[in-house]
């Protein structure tokens, strides 16, 4: 198995964490709403009976309830859980297109075995970049050409990328996160060339920055890929649309669950 599919088989239980933080159904909004007010990791909860996931509550959820109210009469009883041998890209595919922060992630008998996180995604792709596509980019352009280029690992602000595509697609997640990002400079303008998903789901993050492989050309070429983006209108990251998302087979709701 190459490195590459290495990436592309990554598992959940891999990256998930597995002490996850749980209220039980009969705590009330008083005592979560403290637990959140004194935590600096969570802004909500998976509410769970003897590790039964039940639904999750928010702190957006404790805003008009009584103190005393129970957390199940607030809690969000349907909600997206994972099984831990879906594959973290489309753990990915599932966050980011939602909008959730933390997918609870639960086994065959619906028990609660961990929880995994924009974080965690980010985690597991950056653990697993490698070189091989950045060489044979390089190698294609100093082809087409005429040039000798270089290649370089740093860090690259993502308010300066330029995206190549326009749209990305749920059908191409698992991909787009399973490749490293590669990012050509050129001449000091940077083109994001590949691993637009991950980009996606690091600015979510409110990560500033991210360790790139970069392909340096020293004088500016006005590369096809630099035309194309400019027809578009592409300009930074924000521009980027996500469409066509659809549910995983190995995604579930709470309250399918129940049933």
């Amino acid at each position: 198995m190459t490195v590459a599919e290495g990436a592309d088989h990554a598992r959940v239980a891999a990256y998930m964490t597995e002490d996850v933080a749980t209220v039980d159904p009969e705590e009330t909004v008083a005592a979560v709403a403290e637990r959140i007010v004194e935590s600096t990791d969570h802004s909500g909860f998976p509410v769970a009976e003897r590790r039964q996931v039940e639904g999750f509550v928010s702190a957006s959820d404790l805003l008009m309830a009584e103190d005393d109210a129970p957390i199940f009469t607030v809690m969000t009883t349907d909600i997206l859980v994972a099984h831990p041998e879906m594959k973290v890209t489309d753990a990915a595919r599932v966050i980011l297109r939602s909008g959730i922060q933390k997918l609870p992630v639960v086994d065959d008998a619906g028990t609660l075995v961990g929880i995994i996180s924009h974080a965690d995604v980010i985690r597991s792709q950056i653990e697993r970049a490698t070189p091989e596509k950045v060489g044979k980019l390089r190698r294609t352009l100093e082809g087409i050409h005429d040039v000798e280029l270089r290649e370089e690992r740093r860090e690259v602000a993502l308010d300066e990328l330029i995206p190549t595509q326009g749209k990305v697609y749920a059908d191409e997640l698992e991909r787009g996160l399973a490749e490293p990002l590669v990012v050509i400079d050129d001449a000091g303008t940077l083109l994001l060339a590949d691993g637009h998903h991950r980009v996606l789901a690091a600015d979510q993050l409110d990560v500033e920055e991210m360790e790139s492989y970069v392909i340096v050309m020293d004088e500016f070429v006005e590369l096809g890929m630099l035309r194309t983006a400019r027809q578009e209108g592409l300009e930074a990251i924000s521009d980027i649309e996500v469409v066509d998302y659809a549910r995983h087979p190995l995604i579930e709701t709470t309250k399918r669950l129940q049933e």
